[in-house]
Order: C-alpha cells, then sequence, then structure tokens
C-alpha cells in the first residue's frame, strides 16, 4: 500500500533440492524453488492481497561456495503499490556455516512490474540473519535494513526502515509435523509500515513428500482500522492464515 500505508507478508521459501548443474562431477550449483497458494498474502503481519487467496512461486540458484541468487513472486491487490498486481523480489546473498551456527546476508530488490508510471514503488533492502540449534529447537535471529529511499516517503521526501526479527522453529521427529513462532518489531514510520508497531504469528506445518501444508495465526499490536483499504477492510487485524506449498 505505497499508495497508503501497508507492509509487504511472511515471506519464507519453502523448497528442496532438485538436479544439480555438474561441472566434472562435481555439484556445484544446485536449484531448487516452489510454488504455493495461500488464503492471504501477509508481510510483517500485514496483509499485501486484501485477505484474500493468493500465488506465489520461487527459485533459487545456490553454488557450493555459500553464494546465491533467487527470485520470489506473489500476486498482490492494487492498493499495495500504485495499482500493481504481483510483487517481484531478486534476491542476491551469501550463507556459511561456523560451527553450528549459520550466518546468511545479502540484498533483496522488491518491484512491482505493474505498477502507474511515474510512482515509486520499487526498494531495496540489506538482510542479515544467524542461527542455530537450542536444545531439540532452532532459532534463528535477523535483521533488515532498507536505507533512505523515495519509495518509503511518508512524510519526508525519503525515509529508512529498520526491521528485527527473531523466529523460533521445532520439527516432530519422524511425523512430517513442524511447529514454528515468530515476532518482528519495524522501527520506523513508513510507507511499508504505516506506524511503528509489532507483528507476531503462531503455526504448524505438516510435509507430505514435497507437498507442505501450514495453518498460522499471525497479528499486529496496530490500533483498530489503523490500515483500511478502500473497501473497508482492516489488513492489520489479526488472522488465520493456511498455505499449501509444493518444492520441487
Amino acid at each position: 500500500m505505497r499508495a497508503s500505508m501497508i507492509g509487504l507478508s511472511a515471506l519464507a521459501l519453502v523448497a528442496t533440492s532438485a538436479p544439480a548443474f555438474a561441472q566434472d562431477d562435481t555439484k556445484e550449483f544446485t536449484l531448487t524453488g516452489s510454488a504455493a497458494l495461500v488464503s492471504d498474502y501477509r508481510y510483517r503481519g500485514i496483509s499485501q492481497s486484501g485477505k484474500r487467496l493468493a500465488a506465489q512461486a520461487s527459485a533459487t540458484i545456490t553454488h557450493s561456495s555459500g553464494f546465491y541468487g533467487s527470485f520470489w513472486a506473489s500476486s498482490i491487490d492494487d492498493y499495495v503499490a500504485a495499482g500493481a498486481d504481483a510483487e517481484l523480489d531478486l534476491i542476491a546473498g551469501y550463507s556459511t556455516t561456523v560451527g553450528a551456527v549459520t550466518l546468511d546476508g545479502g540484498v533483496l530488490y522488491y518491484m512491482y512490474p505493474s505498477a502507474s508510471k511515474g510512482v515509486n514503488t520499487d526498494f531495496w533492502e540489506l538482510y542479515g540473519s544467524v542461527k542455530g540449534a537450542v536444545g531439540p529447537a532452532t532459532i534463528k535471529l535477523g535483521v533488515a535494513y532498507a536505507p533512505k529511499q523515495k519509495a518509503l516517503a511518508l512524510i519526508n521526501p525519503k525515509e529508512d526502515n529498520l526491521y528485527i526479527y527473531s523466529d523460533l522453529s521445532y520439527t516432530i521427529p519422524d511425523t512430517g509435523f513442524g511447529l514454528a513462532a515468530h515476532i518482528g518489531y519495524s522501527k520506523d514510520e513508513t510507507f511499508i509500515t504505516g506506524d511503528k508497531y509489532t507483528d507476531w504469528s503462531l503455526g504448524a506445518t505438516y510435509t507430505w513428500r514435497n507437498a507442505t501444508f501450514g495453518l498460522s495465526y499471525v497479528g499486529t499490536d496496530h490500533a483498530k482500522n489503523f490500515l483500511v483499504t478502500a473497501g473497508g477492510r482492516d489488513i492489520a487485524k489479526d488472522g488465520i492464515v493456511g498455505s499449501v506449498t509444493y518444492a520441487f
């Protein structure tokens, strides 16, 4: 809702290994991807699809060195970015494991190809995270920072945005079931946040072969009717989100 204050949703890529490109019998590149349907596309707790069904897809190519490149796409409602009906994210990063800890970082560029001409909608941000096991669970701490850009402007000509979050996940052995929790904080007032706020989610998944079924409760501490579409939908209101993802 770049045109009227919004943020983009809980962006999670679900993918498994696919056939790799071989060079001298060494698997230097690995291609993974996924396709998904979600009952509501939430980004950092706020709906990007008007609390309606959204279709999503992703692909990632990873080099054995740890460098990777990705794209992620989703259908969106036209309030998000000046009439655009799709979001395309381009990602370049590096991931490595040091002892029992995984470090990941890179740059992400948000594009809205069908937005109205002459409107600043596209923006980029830097991200980084550290992930490791805590007993039977996995905890992840991350940060994303978008430097000052016109597309984020709310009052000033340019605005920046800082997002800090933590994820906790647990896979129940030999069952296919998993549990996950998330909490995040958006520090700045911009068009992707509206106001400073906290978002959270609690969810469960079940994986069968290449398919993953998910159900989660997503919420924010935005005041009631703080972010409302022209159709009267409160897109920051708590709600249940279902998803079906096929990884390849």
